[in-house]
């Protein structure tokens, strides 16, 4: 069991690795969200898939690993979290701060990316709404007002002033 535990740890260092190399990657992305460089955000999210294939190659040797320290322990995998296998290590010291030394990095490192991510999030959503205003202004700016023209049977014409220059909505 102690080259499982080993192994274990092995993974999620690993796996703190990657999500480092993944924390710096949005930490550039903010920058470049910000610019509006959407060739660079592009490249961004190019190396940020290549990390994330990383993780999830670790992230099933972790669940393999897991699965076998359940059978050795006689335990359902679906109930042995990192902190019931760090409480059930009181045994083997050694191990036990190994582990619990990755699991405090990992916890922090996640929620710095978390907060990150919630940061790039709302850094877009303003993005997208900016944009949508200056289409609404470049659009309302094209327009003429309608004129009060009415019918015969007085209905309202609808004549234009000017002629409406081609334009796309962007709502369809």
């Amino acid at each position: 069991m102690a080259s499982l535990i080993d192994t274990l740890t092995e993974v999620l260092n690993g796996e703190d690795k990657e999500y480092q190399k993944l924390l710096d990657l949005s930490k550039s992305k903010t920058d470049v969200i910000v610019r509006g460089d959407l060739n660079a955000l592009s490249v961004i999210t190019d190396k940020e898939q290549e990390v994330v294939a990383k993780i999830q190659a670790l992230e099933h040797e972790r669940t393999r690993t897991m699965t076998e320290i359940a059978k050795i322990l006689n335990t359902d995998v679906s109930g042995l979290k990192l902190d019931v296998l760090i409480d059930l290590l009181k045994k083997k010291p050694k191990e036990q701060k190994a582990l619990a030394l990755i699991h405090d990095k990992l916890h922090v490192t996640l929620y710095e990316m978390r907060l990150l991510n919630e940061r790039n999030d709302e850094l877009i959503k303003s993005a997208i709404e900016m944009t949508n205003f200056n289409l609404n202004l470049l659009q309302s700016a094209r327009k003429a007002p309608e004129t009060a023209n009415y019918n015969r049977g007085a209905y309202n014409a609808g004549d234009v002033l000017g002629v409406e220059s081609g334009s796309f909505d962007a709502k369809q």
